[in-house]
């Protein structure tokens, strides 16, 4: 536990860390929001308090991803996993294949959406390699007349990260940003969408950025239901019904907390800082500790380790626990330990990671 402010070391996957200095705000508006004499949570979507809000976090997405004027945003419900259904279903005609890269289960789930709606392929895959690595750009194979290219940027559960982002030309790409988006800078332009669910960077869970180019809205199938074309939420501003009012204001507060300590390239920065010492310890720990990922593909979010023994591995998870460290069990689906690193958590919560890690190896080495 961190003794100074009595905070947990918070390594969860998501929801994650968030910036104390916003949840501190948070608290101190949540009942008296701007005057208002009610919460934000209590507004009227439609009032003009809150329409600032919901603005606001619009123009901060735009100013610091260095979004292009020729780029929609929406704020929708969700999660990543509802996209995995309306991006097919919105663009993927009869006349056309959806080409998927598969790094991870996430985009085996996105792949599995896309195949309720038409024909998909895949366009590489690591899953051979138990999802080690992030394919080299020069194993993507996809078609010209491909009706998108879908990738997932980060995969939470095998700790890999795409450090290259493939050019696909006149073919869209789309990518499910859920797990490291506004980590680092990225050149939106390359994207066709960009999807993310705000849980691990940009705020609490319930609330989906969707970042889409205008002229593939033109191209978007309209015979379907009204509330899953994009369409229907772009004219209405993201304000076609209620949508997830304090979710949208602690978005916009932890993107004013990323403008006051630098930007994306300060987060960048930051963010290599705190992974590097993790993973400085399991470089040098002789086999003690192992890495999921190769050293070329790893993420700086999501760090996936095992300890060389099972029953050393169980005993490291119940100290660490104990030691006020939340959230290191990998994912149940694989198993091992994972930390992860995600913007709001602070370089002295992975330094204390780190220690502990060294001062377990001395002991059951």
């Amino acid at each position: 536990m961190n003794i100074t402010n009595n905070r947990a070391y918070n390594f969860n996957a998501g929801p994650s860390a968030l910036p104390l200095e916003v949840l501190e705000k948070a608290q101190k508006e949540l009942v008296n929001f701007n005057d208002t004499g009610m919460s934000i949570m209590e507004l009227s979507h439609r009032s003009k308090d809150y329409e600032a809000v919901h603005n606001n976090a619009i123009s901060r997405l735009k100013s610091l991803f260095a979004i292009p004027d020729n780029y929609e945003i929406v704020f929708l419900q969700g999660g990543a996993s509802l996209q995995f259904t309306m991006v097919p279903m919105n663009f993927l005609t009869a006349d056309k294949t959806a080409s998927y890269v598969l790094t991870g289960s996430w985009s085996e789930k996105a792949l599995k959406e896309a195949k309720l709606f038409g024909q998909t392929g895949e366009a590489a895959s690591s899953k051979k390699n138990k999802y080690r690595n992030i394919p080299s750009i020069e194993e993507i194979k996809f078609n010209s007349d491909d009706a998108y290219v879908h990738i997932t940027s980060n995969n939470t559960i095998y700790g890999t990260q795409w450090k290259e982002f493939p050019s696909t030309g006149d073919v869209p790409l789309v990518a499910d940003m859920s797990s490291d988006i506004f980590s680092r800078p990225v050149d939106v332009s390359k994207f066709g969408i960009i999807y993310a669910g705000a849980q691990k960077n940009l705020g609490p869970s319930g609330v989906t950025v969707v970042i889409i180019r205008k002229d593939l809205l033109e191209k978007a199938n309209t015979n379907i239901p009204t509330m899953l074309k994009y369409t229907t939420h772009v004219d209405s501003n993201s304000l076609y019904n209620t949508p997830p009012t304090f979710g949208i204001y602690m978005l916009g507060e932890v993107l004013k907390w990323i403008e006051e300590i630098g930007g994306l390239e300060a987060i960048e920065k930051h963010n290599e800082e705190k992974a590097k010492v993790i993973y400085d310890v399991i470089d040098n720990s002789n086999g003690f500790y192992t890495g999921h990922a190769t050293v070329e593909s790893r993420s700086l979010m999501n760090i996936t380790f095992r300890v060389a023994d099972e029953e050393l591995e169980k005993q490291f998870l119940v100290e660490a626990k104990a030691a006020g460290f939340v959230g290191l069990n990998g994912h149940r689906s694989v198993g091992g330990c994972r930390a992860s690193t995600y913007n709001a958590v602070p370089f002295e919560a992975c330094q204390a990671l780190a220690n502990f890690m060294l001062d377990f190896q001395r002991k059951h080495q």
